[in-house]
């Protein structure tokens, strides 16, 4: 993507490309693109970019959600014309444009230029170019994504930057003598911003240089007393002055000079009050002489205003610090979001005008640039929300004219082991810091109409500023409410009666009640029942079969539960209860509500998934699940639509067949365990899976019901040997084959022997898996089992093919995959595919290998089979790679990555990486061979196979040797060579004795 403005983030979101404008729907997806945009040609972590959509509270889903949606941003930008631009790039995603594409980066650089521009006195160019940067806005920036976590922070600094090019602007126009210009806009401007001094200070200027001197004194008496009445503070040095030059009529007034550094301090929150000892205490620090000042770190438990503090204080201090003011958000008390050490530098060196092509790539030169930068200046950099001291040590400046500030919900004790410190605590407010809080916000003649009740608030509220504020918007919404009823509220009979705080992060529990009670009969019945699912979210369906209203009404009251802030929307018609909420709303049924609540849910769940298994396997039919309830409504039409639905819904299924049990419905939890294997065999989630089978086997076990203990048996088998449990495979599917024997049950036999012999095959006991294939070919036809024989026969060609016996495999891979086309079984019919793709590359046939094995990828992409799509990529990447074309083996061996990733494979995901490293090892490419290959030695430690580590020892070996270290390369092979021996992989063995061999 190249251009100007084609990438848009000041305004609504928006993406235009040759073919037009992309379709990027949904604000979570526009908040993605829109980041990625700003961060345009550096990677992302997906963590952030999680923190960006959920901020502290991201769904256990949100991993998945994200890929989800940068899938869909992807064919937005390819159907607009532009379809590599966004990457995937450890940790996260790249999108690779040009800076000047995004009109957000074009508005910096040119304000940058025109800021240099202005320090040279070329106030002219200076105007020209900050026009044309303020011309690219078409709104607020974001306007229609929704952003959480740092995002925010990133809008806000938007809006500040263009803010401060206004004013810029102003202070360029008045140097070129345009003060009559200035004196009919810059009203606007004041008006919108009234404590913006410099605004003001322009302003004055411009009234002064038109004569209207009385004018220009009013305009700074009516910010003196809006300071003082809110903020208790005076104008600036500077404004004082300007001011005192007007009094005097100095003929010397010129403009004053531009802002020389950055200015990325969040907004003042509303309504502060209180901190006046830690306040006086941070003033004394900086009055102190010594070159040497100590970091600041505030540290109080969540919910005690540490931000808020330092924010107040840093904007009152902000001129003691005039090249400049940093921000940013180290995101430390939550792990999947937190700031490296290096990515906060780099965030701060991009403040500090280091481009991207600058940027040093390792952390210690990082933080020797900063340090370098920071020398000399008088800078303040506030670092909000630490989570160790690894996050600041790095961020500490090196001289004494640069300030840090900390915030943490941790003391950071062990900082005061190498730098000197200025610790301070936060408590709770006191009781006339709460009265004074609760006054400014409900307004002075409101709490002295009820004094007493006031402070009765005050101390329910136990000084906690979310709560006292909470408390106050509250009231604030209800004028004809008075404050005693409000305060009566939080300790009303049946209700939280405290403000409970919990841990780490404490939350107003009492304000619960007060929402919740004005809630409309219908959306209160909503929040009741959907309070009661035991997963993580709900959705609207749900809602709807609960209360028994349209889906629509469903919608609707959630919609209007999200505004209360009582659920959160994750996705669209997907909420989110925080914990007490959840614990809260389900507090409110009723004994015989709550019963057939739980029984509907179960319900509607099994439907769900029996609707979804008739379109992702029809033959998979031994199940017609037992409802106590009408046949519901299900959220989707085709296999897409349900395997995307339950893909949503994956976080909550093991918690549903656990609801199910202990309402006594065991039926229900097995036959929704069984309903699911469609699903998991097509997206893999198989630790889930164990996790379910255990549920579902059991409920069959308690059922007394051998058909499905048998079943459930068999299903737990495959899901241990999908998550390389083998010795736990072998063991159930070994008690699963003495149920289906003493059930008469000759199919589930075969079945049985088959899983057996694909456990033997892994674990490269191939005689007895050989063996255990024929058994369950013969039982299997003997049953009149078209199906069961043909999986049989393709599994029996898979082990021919891992045996290196190819030419033995073609017969029985050929008839399977007859019989699978003619069952319509598509999903069978691409893993023989695959298979075969497998034996013909072993016969060094390529160009049938790759024919069978695009087969493969295309029928498999087409159903939505995730994991056979990652098999079939994989083998169609080694096929490339032996036949010598590394750049399509990287290609698809990277496709294979992401797949895994999507899915959650620990094991696909070393493979992928390994196969990767074997690849870059081939082009001669070493640095990316050992990253490559390092990261799967480091996963496959978490995900043991014998097998797969000594190929990973075996490549590490060549890697160790192509870079002429001959004695690592030796102590790889070594590795290598004692596990195939120990995983009976005797040919591979001795090809290493030879290479060890002096």
């Amino acid at each position: 993507m190249s251009g100007p403005g084609e990438l848009r983030v000041l305004g609504p979101v928006e993406a235009v490309g040759p073919a037009g404008r992309a379709l990027v729907h949904g604000t979570r997806q526009r908040a993605v693109l829109g980041v990625l945009a700003l961060h345009a040609g550096t990677v992302l972590p997906a963590s952030r970019l999680i923190d960006v959509l959920w901020g502290e509270n991201p769904p256990r889903t949100a991993v998945k959600t994200l890929h989800s949606h940068v899938a869909r941003i992807r064919q937005a930008l390819a159907a607009c014309g532009f379809p590599t631009v966004l990457r995937t790039r450890e940790p996260g995603y790249l999108l690779a444009v040009e800076p000047e594409s995004v009109d957000a980066l074009l508005f910096d650089r040119q304000v940058r230029a025109a800021r240099e521009h202005l320090a040279r006195d070329e106030a002219d160019r200076a105007a020209q170019q900050l026009r044309a940067a303020l011309g690219l806005w078409r709104g607020d920036a974001f306007a229609d994504a929704a952003l959480e976590g740092w995002g925010c922070g990133e809008v806000e600094t938007l809006h500040e930057q263009r803010l401060a090019a206004l004013e810029d602007l102003w202070d360029a126009e008045l140097r070129l003598d345009r003060h009559a210009d200035a004196v009919r806009e810059l009203p606007r401007l004041v008006s919108a911003h009234p404590t913006r001094e410099r605004l003001a200070g322009l302003y004055m200027l411009a009234l002064h240089r038109c004569g209207q001197h009385t004018e220009a004194l009013a305009v700074f008496r009516a910010l003196r007393t809006r300071l003082t009445d809110e903020f208790g503070v005076d104008p600036g040095p500077e404004l004082l002055a300007l001011h005192t030059s007007i009094l005097r009529r100095d003929p010397s007034l010129d403009p004053r000079p531009a802002v020389r550094g950055p200015a990325q301090l969040p907004a003042r929150v509303g309504h502060f009050t209180g901190r006046v000892a830690e306040s006086a205490a941070l003033d004394a620090m900086l009055a102190d002489p010594s070159d040497e000042r100590p970091v600041v770190v505030i540290s109080a438990a969540a919910g005690m205003g540490k931000t808020a503090f330092a924010v107040q204080w840093a904007h009152r201090a902000a001129d003691r610090f005039p090249d400049g003011q940093l921000f940013l958000d180290l995101g430390g008390h939550d792990s999947g979001r937190a700031l490296s050490a290096s990515d906060a530098l780099a965030h701060v060196l991009r403040a500090l005008d280091v481009p991207d092509e600058r940027m040093p790539a390792e952390l210690p030169e990082r933080a020797a640039l900063y340090r370098s930068l920071l020398h000399g200046r008088r800078c303040l950099v506030l670092a909000d929300n630490a989570g160790d001291v690894e996050q600041v040590l790095p961020l500490v400046p090196g001289n004494g004219r640069t300030l840090l500030v900390v915030t943490s919900r941790q003391t950071l004790a062990a900082l005061g082991t190498r730098h000197a410190v200025h610790p301070v605590a936060l408590d709770s407010l006191g009781h006339a810091e709460s009265l004074e809080l609760l006054t400014r916000v409900l307004g002075a003649d409101r709490v002295a109409r009820e004094p007493g009740a006031s402070a009765r608030l005050g101390r329910l509220c136990g000084g906690m500023p979310l709560a006292l504020r909470l408390a106050a918007a509250r009231l604030v919404s209800l004028p004809g409410r008075t404050v005693a009823e409000s305060a009566a509220e939080l300790v009303g009979a049946g209700r939280l009666d405290t403000l409970a705080v919990e841990g780490d992060s404490r939350t107003v529990r009492a304000v619960f009640a007060s929402a919740y009670e004005p809630l409309e009969p219908g959306r209160a019945r909503v929040f009741r029942l959907l309070g009661l699912a035991p997963g993580t979210s709900v959705s609207a369906w749900l809602g709807a079969t609960l209360c028994g209203v349209p889906p629509e009404r469903a919608r609707e009251s959630l919609s209007a539960l999200a505004a209360a802030h009582l659920v959160t929307e994750t996705e669209r018609d997907r909420y989110r209860f925080h914990d007490l909420v959840r614990e809260f709303a389900a507090g409110r049924v009723e004994r015989e509500e709550r019963a057939i609540a739980l029984s509907r849910l179960v319900d509607w769940y099994l439907v769900v998934a029996d609707e979804a298994n008739k379109v992702i396997d029809p033959n998979r039919d031994l199940v017609t699940p037992s409802l106590r309830h009408p046949r519901c409504r299900v959220p989707f039409d085709d296999r897409h639509g349900a395997l995307a639905f339950l893909d949503a819904e994956r976080a909550n299924l093991r918690a549903v067949a656990q609801c199910a049990r202990e309402l006594g419905r065991l039926d229900s939890a097995w036959q929704l365990t069984y309903l699911l294997t469609s699903f998991y065999d097509a997206t893999g989630h198989w630790h889930d899976r164990v996790e379910l089978c255990r549920q579902g086997a059991a409920a069959a076990t308690a059922l007394g019901d051998p058909v499905a203990e048998a079943e459930m048996l068999r299903a737990l088998g495959v899901a241990y040997f999908m998550t390389r449990r083998l010795k736990e495979a072998l063991e159930t599917n070994q008690r699963a084959l003495k149920t289906v024997r003493a059930a008469g049950d000759l199919a589930g036999e075969g079945h049985v022997h088959n899983n057996i012999a694909n456990a033997y095959a892994e674990l490269r006991r191939f005689d007895e898996a050989i063996a255990a294939h024929r058994l369950a070919v013969a039982r299997c036809a003997e049953a009149g089992s078209d199906l069961g024989r043909a999986l049989s026969q393709r599994n029996l060609g898979h082990t021919f093919v891992r045996m290196g016996r190819a030419e033995e495999s073609l017969t029985p891979l050929t008839d399977a995959l007859a019989t699978f086309r003619g069952l319509g079984n598509a999903r069978l019919e691409a893993a023989t595919l695959d298979t075969l793709g497998e034996a013909w590359l072993q016969r060094g046939d390529h160009g049938a290998a790759l024919a069978h094995l695009r087969e493969a990828v295309e029928v498999s992409r087409a159903i939505g089979d995730r994991w056979l799509e990652w098999e079939s990529l994989l083998d169609t990447g080694r096929a490339h790679l032996d036949s010598g074309d590394v750049r399509a083996a990287v290609a698809h061996f990277s496709a294979a990555l992401d797949l895994s990733r999507e899915v959650g494979d620990r094991h696909g995901e070393s493979s992928a990486l390994n196969q990767l490293g074997r690849a870059y090892l081939a082009a001669g490419d070493l640095a990316a061979a050992r990253e490559n290959l390092e990261r799967s030695l480091s996963i496959r430690t978490a995900v043991p196979d014998d097998y797969e580590l000594a190929h990973l020892h075996r490549d590490l070996g060549d890697l160790e040797s192509r870079a002429g270290d001959s004695t690592t390369a030796t102590r790889h092979w070594s590795r290598a060579r004692s596990l195939y021996s120990q995983a009976n992989a005797t040919t591979e063995a001795e090809e290493l004795s030879a290479r060890l061999t002096p």
